[in-house]
């Protein structure tokens, strides 16, 4: 009985140098690099960036607000118009309403929606954290550093470096960003997939997470994906153009952020992500809530991922799993049926992003043909649909392409172009038969959206991640 008391706690001072050695050192590791180390470089070259003052830097980096909080505030004369009496009203009437949404954000809200935050999850999977550090620091060379954040916070970060061996593709001369989900890690996270098809791989934490500090809120993590972007571009190197970044649910949140803000990178792929947090808070959280759940999430947690997907203007896929039912609208908690992706908030994303860049082609025969192709939950039912319509994919290519080389002819507005060319939206499609503009819509769609067979949390083959259609 002694032997295995004597076993068990050498097992328990274990777990403890683990953590030790896992948290506690990274704290006095020293800094790699700073949100402001591209100040002086911005300086004295050129940068398409403003760079944040000291004052600034405490607010943190600048995020999408005004559309999605403006829908709670329809109805309401303009600001201007109300007298200072009537304001202060307001004001009171909204109190107990902004201390209630507050709390339930700072508690249990900062729980469910990044659940990784938790100091017991951080725990219970410190042993894979550990495994899954030192697989990618033995197997694939990968370089840990410690940046600074503009809010102050430690962002954790990985780098496994291709280029040297970059592979017959050249592949290795890319770079991946991944963002990762509320659940996840650069250890055992959504770098895999991208890591072992070849490309160069920058993982980071959330803040809150693993090595990172701070909490994991949207400023935050804003903040934390801009000192991310700013080491890749600016101490790792690598041309904007062979940038991706790739987003994993939540991490959609940031990846579009970073692509927003930063339209010159190369790609983005987002893989199993959501429109807007609302309807997905309302699924879970009691009906009678409604109206708390609506305030908190778009005051403390406004995940306007479609918003600021439909302002980057480079190459976009949109990976959708046919068995994900948690970023699904559909079934109520209740596990879907293989194949249902009618209610995957995907498909809304996708809706989104083709409306604003191709509103001709997506009025009315567009937009409804479309919407019925994302019911097929399969590859056959894709191609059966895409087959009775007889879409005849060269020929949708020479209208984009005949229509791109009319504009880059007439050179009219410079404002116009951007770093991938003629910017969105286009007006392709208008005076096409009915027809002609539902083939066109479906090639689009097509184009920006692959079915991947997989549940929510299951890795992603190698194989399924590609780099987004070019034209």
């Amino acid at each position: 009985m002694c032997v295995v008391c004597f076993v068990k706690a050498l097992v328990h001072l274990f777990k403890i140098y683990l953590t030790a050695n896992y948290t506690y050192n990274f704290r006095g590791w020293p800094v790699d690099f700073r949100w402001d180390d591209v100040r002086a470089a911005a300086a004295g070259g050129r940068s398409g960036h403003r760079a944040l003052t000291c004052a600034a830097a405490a607010a943190g980096v600048w995020l999408l607000r005004g559309a999605a909080l403006g829908e709670d505030a329809q109805g309401r004369p303009p600001r201007g118009a109300r007298s200072q009496a009537q304001c202060l009203l307001q004001q009171i009437r909204e109190l107990p309403g902004q201390l209630a949404s507050y709390a339930l954000a700072h508690s249990m809200g900062r729980w469910l929606v990044y659940p990784g935050s938790m100091f017991l999850m951080t725990r219970a999977l410190l042993p894979l954290l550990q495994q899954g550090q030192e697989r990618l620091v033995d197997r694939y060379r990968g370089r840990r550093a410690k940046l600074v954040a503009c809010d102050g916070n430690e962002i954790d970060t990985m780098f496994m470096d291709r280029r040297q061996r970059p592979g017959s593709h050249g592949r290795g001369l890319r770079l991946v960003i991944c963002c990762e989900g509320n659940a996840g890690f650069y250890e055992m996270g959504c770098l895999s997939a991208p890591l072992e098809a070849g490309y160069s791989v920058l993982g980071w934490n959330h803040p809150g997470f693993g090595g990172s500090t701070g909490t994991p809120f949207p400023q935050h993590d804003a903040n934390a994906m801009d000192v991310v972007v700013k080491y890749a571009l600016h101490r790792l190197h690598f041309p904007p153009a062979h940038v991706v970044v790739y987003g994993w649910s939540i991490g959609g949140f940031t990846a579009t952020w970073a692509t927003m803000t930063y339209p010159e990178l190369g790609a983005l792929v987002l893989d199993a992500t959501f429109d807007d947090l609302v309807p997905l808070a309302l699924k879970v959280m009691p009906h009678s809530w409604k109206g708390l759940v609506v305030r908190t999430v778009r005051e403390h947690f406004n995940l306007n991922v479609a918003e600021q997907l439909c302002r980057y203007p480079g190459p976009v896929l949109l990976l959708r799993r046919t068995l994900d039912d948690v970023v699904s609208t559909s079934g109520h908690l209740r596990p879907l049926p293989s194949g249902d992706v009618e209610g995957h908030r995907g498909n809304e994303l996708l809706l989104r992003l083709l409306q604003h860049r191709y509103p001709a082609v997506m009025a009315r025969e567009g937009l409804a043909v479309v919407t019925r192709w994302l019911r097929a939950g399969s590859l056959a039912q894709e191609a059966a649909f895409y087959a009775r319509y007889r879409v005849d994919d060269e020929w949708c290519l020479a209208l984009l392409r005949s229509y791109r080389a009319r504009c880059e002819d007439r050179q009219e507005d410079q404002e116009a172009w951007g770093p991938h060319g003629l910017a969105f939206p286009w007006l392709v499609g208008q005076g096409l038969s009915r027809r002609r503009r539902r083939q066109v819509a479906l090639f689009l769609a097509r184009q920006h959206l692959r079915n991947v067979e997989a549940t929510h949390c299951s890795p992603l083959e190698p194989e399924d991640f590609q780099l987004p259609w070019r034209l």
